[in-house]
């Protein structure tokens, strides 16, 4: 029975039959669903091949991986700092990008709604394909590399930076842009400093923010041959040099760590 808050305290209803009756169809369908998923999983021979022997394969590979491969770590800062260069670059390429998108997305400072339509279409472009998957597009384009991998960061994060900041504008106080408009000053100047001082901080703790995601993105993308630690991880991996695999996996830790005490840090010292 569905509860109405009023104003004297909650009322309770009964519900009708036929909603009743939606409700249990509802959950039927999603019964059906779960049960022919796992049907379809089920039909799979070769998973349950598998399946007995997954724990002792998984202990005879961390056992190859103990101890790491310390003296590794000589070829590993030059990825590292490839990867810091790829998350840091395709952040910065993202931002300038993500600014002007923004301000044609936001209600109060788009010059049109066609123009609106349009960012709003960059936005959800970008957004809805992984940084992978841009990477493989431009790996195959540019060639194998850390471009490709920056491009990537930076086409995958406009989307996100630009929805943020765009919501952002969207929710200023349009008393100081009214009171800067009532001076006779231009749009761009009530932009200028009506709404870029208000939303200033917002955009710098974007930036980090996605700073911090793409650093832990931009570990991955070597997968593809994007440049990176993530093509010592792939190499690696290949070769079955599963003590190397260990240090990666130990350098990949703590270059996120770090990352996100960095910007944890710098967001706490902007807002």
């Amino acid at each position: 029975m569905p509860m109405i808050q009023k104003a004297d305290g909650p009322v309770w209803r009964r519900r009708t039959t036929s909603r009743q009756y939606l409700i249990w169809f509802g959950w039927l369908c999603g019964l059906a669903i779960t049960v022919y998923a796992w049907n379809r999983i089920s039909d799979n021979d070769l998973l349950w091949v598998y399946m007995p022997t997954v724990g002792a394969q998984a202990a005879d590979m961390v056992s190859r991986m103990v101890p790491p491969k310390w003296s590794y770590m000589d070829v590993l800062w030059k990825p590292i700092w490839d990867t810091l260069n790829i998350a840091t670059i395709g952040t910065v390429m993202a931002m300038i990008i993500a600014v002007p998108v923004a301000f044609s997305a936001a209600l109060n400072t788009t010059p049109h709604p066609a123009v609106r339509a349009i960012a709003l279409f960059i936005i959800v472009s970008s957004r809805s394909v992984n940084s992978l998957i841009w990477a493989l597009a431009l790996v195959f384009i540019l060639g194998p590399g850390v471009l490709a991998g920056t491009i990537a960061i930076g086409l995958r994060s406009i989307g996100g930076c630009s929805k943020l900041l765009y919501e952002a504008i969207e929710e200023i106080d349009h008393n100081q842009v009214e009171a800067i408009e009532a001076t006779g000053a231009s749009r761009l100047q009530q932009i200028v400093y009506g709404i870029v001082p208000q939303v200033m901080p917002t955009f710098a703790g974007v930036g980090v923010f996605r700073w911090d995601i793409n650093v832990r993105g931009s570990t991955i993308l070597g997968l593809v041959g994007a440049g990176g630690i993530g093509l010592q991880l792939s190499s690696s991996m290949n070769t079955l040099a599963w003590t190397q695999v260990s240090m990666i996996l130990i350098v990949i830790l703590g270059t996120v760590v770090v990352s996100e005490y960095v910007s944890a840090k710098v967001r706490h010292a902007i807002i």
